[in-house]
């Protein structure tokens, strides 16, 4: 039963209104004490000819509690009105029971394909720190849209093309030890690179050496290509370890190389819808009247750049998976440069880049250091992992916890606290890296979450033997009870929200929320006590097996995973 829609539908019929009209009326009020659902009637104030506080009670008076509404009160000019809270809370829980891990799953998204385009690491460089922002965002989108329906393609544009390669190709001819990079490739490639830079400072014409690589490179010359190929299997294997311990997988790896041979395509279809023109021997689609730079497909020298990569990469997705959304999970400072790329491609004609969508966030900020690879100051994402699942082992082992196997729980906190960290607040604010904000057991965390969910698992195991399926859920009433399962109901809301404006932190606010309320319901209704009769404990243990259902759910949208037991 939608005790919503229920309402809803009495108001229509008694109003007249469209239901449509009614639907985007009907408001949750700012206090649970003035009500479940709230209806202002100032709309009908024209139509009727009757100040609203009139057109509340004439409506209150003929609205009658039924099974699912308690009662109906006229507040002004509001029509407030209250949920049965027994059949709330047992219309909830049994649906929870009923659906398990599916519960909140919709089907809205019809089975259209969305593409979230996340991560996308650079080829022989370090997968460092800030790459998580792209990953864990582009992760969860991934999750929530598959949650809501959607055919969701992952896909990872790695950075596998442009000059760098002859930078790192020439560096690799001359002081690349194959045994040494074997054994740890991204490093010692990284090194290599490092000192490419610090020796074409003093000898310019390193640079010309390399952009000579890279022109056989581009032209298909077997040695080139084999090193190239060579540096991308090595990189991808690195990457892949990365991605198994963040629980991160992809459906296709294509990268800017992918497209290399699709872009005289482009060109050739930008000239043919005449937006295409000379600017200083480049050739550009001039956005002036946007106020913004010109678009540049081709440089006065004939070469490509990223963004000729970009559109050819669009336009392949395009006919590849007819797209109903194509996401960019890309850092905010490229707004600019999708701006130019989508405007580009909608005056070419072409009306699906309607549905290409940027989805920026902010900058990592670690105390203390900055990242650039040209000189080597990077933070490896994979340290920064495994020092979180060490930190977490210590803490485990200073609070005598006992689990029954502490490399599994360390590695899911650990992971798990960086992941909330990333995904707390909303996207387009800048990340500062604190180990004590983010280990923090009491605060809005992920071990936070992660020690809702194993007390309560805790709760039923203690509880192991009682049926509680089928509960009369009348003894659970109460008014935290209530709050907590009003916020189990409102889960899909809550992913729905995320999609709708691309942004995980409405599910990390959710799943935070949703253990508070269960912190507060579990201490304030008592359920293994041998006080507590039979049928009241069988009715709370329902409430709390539904609350570990959901925050199980929630955490897993975030890439999170649960453990049993903290």
């Amino acid at each position: 039963m939608n005790f919503k829609e229920h309402i809803i539908d009495k108001l229509t019929e008694l109003t007249g209104l469209e239901h449509d009209a009614v639907e985007k009326a009907v408001e949750t009020p700012p206090d649970e004490k003035m009500g479940d659902l709230a209806f202002p009637c100032f709309p009908l104030a024209k139509v009727l000819r009757k100040a609203p506080p009139l057109i509340a009670q004439d409506l209150a008076s003929q609205l009658s509690s039924d099974e699912l509404i308690e009662k109906v009160d006229a507040v002004g000019g509001y029509l407030n009105f209250f949920f049965n809270r027994a059949a709330f809370i047992e219309n909830t829980v049994s649906a929870v029971e009923k659906a398990g891990d599916d519960f909140g799953k919709l089907t809205v998204g019809d089975n259209k394909t969305v593409l979230v385009e996340y991560s996308s690491p650079n080829i022989a460089k370090p997968f460092h720190i800030g790459h998580l922002f792209s990953t864990a965002i582009g992760n969860s989108l991934a999750r929530i849209y598959k949650f809501l329906g959607y055919d969701v393609q992952s896909l990872n544009h790695l950075g596998d093309w442009g000059t760098q390669f002859g930078k790192l190709i020439s560096a690799y001819k001359r002081w690349g030890d194959p045994a040494v990079i074997e054994n740890d490739p991204i490093k010692e490639l990284l090194k290599i690179y490092v000192k490419f830079h610090e020796e074409a400072e003093k000898d310019p014409s390193l640079d010309d050496e390399a952009r000579e690589y890279f022109k056989k490179l581009e032209e298909g010359d077997e040695e080139t290509t084999k090193l190239w190929q060579h540096f991308r299997d090595l990189s991808l294997a690195e990457f892949k370890r990365v991605y198994d311990m963040l629980g991160v997988s992809f459906d296709s790896y294509n990268g800017e190389a992918f497209y290399s041979d699709k872009m005289d395509e482009v060109v050739k279809l930008l000239d043919e819808a005449g937006i295409l023109v000379d600017s200083e021997g480049a050739k550009v689609v001039d956005l002036s009247d946007m106020n913004i730079p010109p678009c540049i497909i081709l440089k006065s020298d004939g070469a490509t750049i990223y963004a000729t990569r970009d559109i050819a990469a669009a336009l392949y997705r395009h006919r590849t998976y007819d797209f109903y959304k194509n996401i960019y999970v890309v850092g905010t400072p490229q707004a600019l440069h999708f701006k130019q790329i989508f405007e580009t491609m909608k005056r070419a004609g072409w009306e699906w880049s309607k549905d290409c969508v940027h989805v920026g966030f902010g900058l990592v900020k670690l105390p203390g250091k900055s990242m650039s690879t040209r000189h080597g100051d990077v933070v490896f994402l994979e340290d920064v992992l495994n020092e979180s699942i060490e930190k977490t082992r210590n803490i485990i082992i200073n609070n005598n916890s006992s689990v029954d196997d502490i490399d599994d729980v360390s590695k899911k906190i650990g992971i798990g606290a960086i992941l909330y960290t990333f995904l707390k607040n909303s996207r387009e604010k800048d990340i500062v890296f604190s180990w004590d904000t983010m280990l923090d057991f009491d605060g809005e965390s992920a071990p936070y979450c992660m020690y809702g969910y194993a007390r309560g698992k805790s709760i039923l195991r203690r509880a192991n033997g009682i049926d509680h399926k089928n509960a009369d859920m009348s003894k659970a009433v109460s008014d935290d009870a209530y709050t907590l399962v009003k916020l189990i109901n409102g889960y899909s809301d809550a992913v729905l929200d995320a999609a709708s404006k691309n942004e995980p932190f409405y599910v990390n606010r959710y799943v935070t929320n949703l253990v508070k309320a269960f912190n507060k319901f579990y201490n304030t209704n008592p359920i293994m006590r041998d006080d507590v009769d039979e049928e009241t404990k069988k009715a709370r243990l329902a409430v709390v097996d539904a609350t570990c259902t959901v925050i199980k759910s929630a955490l897993k949208l975030l890439g999170i995973d649960v453990v049993e037991s903290m």
